[in-house]
């Protein structure tokens, strides 16, 4: 159907003008040079993210979670490029006792610390106990399930939870909850120590700068040997335009994390002329309207159903995230195998008549519009577009009945307003603690306090800005956290969505797509699901 030129249209022209404008300012028709690549058997990887602390204790950002992931290790880890769990501190899988509390974990004993220090139990639990008693930004990923950690042998620990939690051996594998050296470190609130790094991980810390970390291959490392002779960090601190340039000139070997959409169009489309590598994957960040069901209009839930059928996931994808995205149909992505698309067998995309008709169910009409305000960060681009879109597809398609208002605030103001309810309706995204579908459920949609009449006032729901509010939902939660079998967990997991796509607290809009661009002469770059890159599989050729 040919569509007149409307305010949809100007607002994707102007989007593509601006596109033009970053990726004809900021690219150059040079080959790389290969200048840098293979010195030494080094790899330097430019990013544009900066760890504000290497403690992996108090580190709760990618930029630092990223290297604790390569110079730290956990008891538990992805086989890389899955979401399969595997040992790696541990020698197996943990015992986990009838009632599910207790988990008993066999430690390797071929370890030892960069500084020398040999690995044992002790030092596992004073690594865990640091983790929750210092008081860090992610301690509380720990400190809210477990009860009691100790040693129950030189090389064996026994960890009781508070109540039982089906995800837990996921949540181990968290990269803050690796191993420390005992001599390098102390347990205290607040004893955090910044600028180094003391593990037991393929790489050690040699070098950090304010623009630059160098990271050198672990000589004592017990496991397989980097494929490359140490990894240089350099950071283009907020500047994808430095980056993409670095890049395309041969300056860095890889880029990895953040380039712009256009710029990755761009190198995309160069890879294909046999320039360089780009390597996909599909990511686990999810990307979400919240719904605030206790604001007007959208307390009506005919109207959250409405907005639910107007949106077109294949437009964002393609106009805003220029494909580089995934249309997603429920808060769980597709990562997961218990990932049910609810809101395509519910909803679909753009289905206007649908809209039409839930408007009318709620009291809506041309004369009496229903006034919904979308509110984003002021720093998300992505997020205004999409906001923009909405608005366009709103007024050119249902005749009225409902008007969509744009609005954004400064990020530290508009995330601590989400949670105070101030906001009807919030454009956000979700990067996942730990992989375990529980982590897209639990923070929406649990209320520890609350009531169907006065909505959630304590809980997941109102810190993500729904305040949904279902005593159904919170016994599903509990039952899918304290079950172990992974078939029932599921069927579980199936009827949680059911009611989510009911219920529409939340429309999912996409799930990520993460890229890496790589010089032709490097090999083995792995992009994992939870974007913790493995440096050591990195190759120069």
């Amino acid at each position: 159907m040919k569509i007149k030129l409307s305010n949809l249209g100007k607002l994707l022209i102007l989007f593509f003008f601006c596109v033009a404008v970053v990726v004809g300012c900021h690219s150059q028709n040079t080959h790389p040079t290969n200048s840098t690549i293979n010195q030494n058997g080094r790899v330097t990887i430019g990013t544009t993210l900066k760890t504000r602390t290497l403690d992996p204790a108090d580190n709760y950002e990618l930029a630092g979670m990223i290297l604790s992931y390569n110079l730290g290790e956990t008891l538990y880890t992805y086989k890389p490029g899955t979401t399969n769990l595997i040992p790696l501190l541990a020698r197996e899988m943990p015992k986990i006792s009838d009632d599910g509390l207790i988990y008993t974990i066999p430690l390797r004993n071929d370890v030892i610390f960069h500084d020398g220090t040999p690995f044992n139990a002790q030092a596992m639990v004073f690594s865990l106990r640091r983790f929750i008693e210092n008081g860090g930004e992610p301690s509380f990923l720990l400190s809210d399930a477990i009860a009691k950690v100790e040693a129950t042998g030189d090389d064996e620990i026994q960890i009781k939870l508070k109540s039982p939690f089906a995800a837990f051996t996921a949540l181990l594998a968290f990269p803050g909850a690796c191993a420390v050296s005992p001599k390098a470190y102390e347990i205290g609130e607040g004893k955090f120590v910044p600028d180094q790094f003391v593990g037991t991980g393929p790489y050690k810390l040699v070098e950090v700068k304010n623009d630059s970390l160098k990271l050198a291959p672990f000589e004592q490392y017990w496991g397989e040997k980097p494929k490359n002779k140490g990894i240089d960090l350099q950071i283009y601190l907020g500047n994808p335009a430095n980056l993409f340039n670095a890049f395309s000139t041969g300056t860095v070997d890889v880029a990895y994390q953040s380039l712009q959409a256009p710029q990755i169009r761009k190198l995309q489309t160069q890879a294909k002329e046999g320039k360089w590598q780009v390597i996909e994957a599909s990511g686990t960040a999810i990307s979400f309207l919240a719904l605030n069901v206790k604001t007007e209009p959208v307390k009506e839930k005919a109207v959250r159903k409405a907005i639910a059928s107007l949106i077109d996931r294949s437009l964002l994808n393609e106009r805003i995230l220029q494909g580089q995205g995934e249309p997603l149909y429920s808060l769980i992505p597709k990562t997961f195998d218990v990932y049910k698309p609810v809101f395509q067998e519910q909803y679909g995309d753009h289905q206007i008549e649908k809209a039409k008709q839930y408007l009318i169910e709620a009291g809506f009409t041309k004369e009496n519009p229903a006034i919904v305000e979308i509110w984003h960060s002021s720093s998300s681009v992505t997020a205004s577009m999409v906001a923009g879109v909405l608005k366009a597809l709103a007024k050119r398609d249902l005749d009225d009945m409902i008007t969509i208002e744009p609005n954004s605030i400064a990020s530290a103001a508009y995330f601590k307003n989400v949670s105070r309810g101030l906001y009807s309706s919030a454009l956000s995204n979700w990067y996942p603690d730990f992989l375990d579908a529980d982590n897209y459920i639990q923070p929406f949609l649990s209320c520890s306090k609350g009531s169907p009449q006065d909505g959630c006032s304590e809980g997941g729901s109102q810190s993500q800005g729904s305040f949904f509010y279902n005593q159904v939902i919170n016994t599903l939660i509990e039952q899918q956290r304290q079950e172990q079998d992974p078939k029932i967990r599921q069927n579980i997991f199936a009827q949680i969505q059911d009611i989510l796509a009911q219920e529409v607290p939340y429309i999912p809009l996409w799930q990520s797509k993460d890229y890496a661009f790589v010089q032709n002469k490097i090999k083995g770059m792995i992009l994992n699901p939870n974007q913790l890159t493995p440096f050591w599989t990195i190759q120069p050729i």
